[in-house]
């Protein structure tokens, strides 16, 4: 008869747990206070693609419009050739300007912009300079940034 009860009540704790679960939706749904936070996203970037850049500028807005922009933060780190995008006359200007005023952090690799031969003054303002781009991305993934490559 122990045992019996052993096994109901091991039964009835199994069975209560994905109940207390349920309130929360998987997509669109509020999480329980305690698990609030903001989502934080690193994006690598090193190609000289206006059309890839456009794709990740759309893609960026996309996560804000579902996340909502207060709800994430986002950093692109740009190394090498990409370097050429964040150039105040590059194509992609206005684009990374938009991104910015919403909220998106833009980051070269100053070990990048030393071959390249590229000042700071030449970047568009507001873009952060780091020493190595791929350390920053390491640092932020530790710091549990989640890491996108498109």
């Amino acid at each position: 008869m122990r045992r019996f009860l052993i096994l109901l009540a091991a039964l009835a704790s199994l069975l209560a747990a994905p109940v207390s679960a349920a309130g929360s939706k998987v997509s669109g749904g509020t999480a329980p206070k305690a698990l609030d936070r903001v989502d934080r996203v690193v994006v690598q970037i090193n190609e000289d693609d206006s059309k890839k850049w456009h794709a990740v500028l759309a893609n960026i807005h996309n996560i804000q419009a579902e996340l909502g922009a207060g709800n994430v933060r986002i950093a692109v780190v740009v190394i090498g050739p990409g370097l050429g995008m964040l150039m105040a006359d590059a194509l992609t200007a206005n684009g990374v300007q938009d991104a910015m005023a919403a909220g998106v952090e833009f980051v070269a690799c100053g070990n990048s912009m030393k071959a390249l031969k590229i000042d700071k003054a030449d970047l568009i303002d507001g873009v952060g300079v780091t020493v190595a781009g791929y350390v920053e991305l390491i640092r932020r993934q530790r710091q549990g940034w989640a890491y996108l490559r498109p």
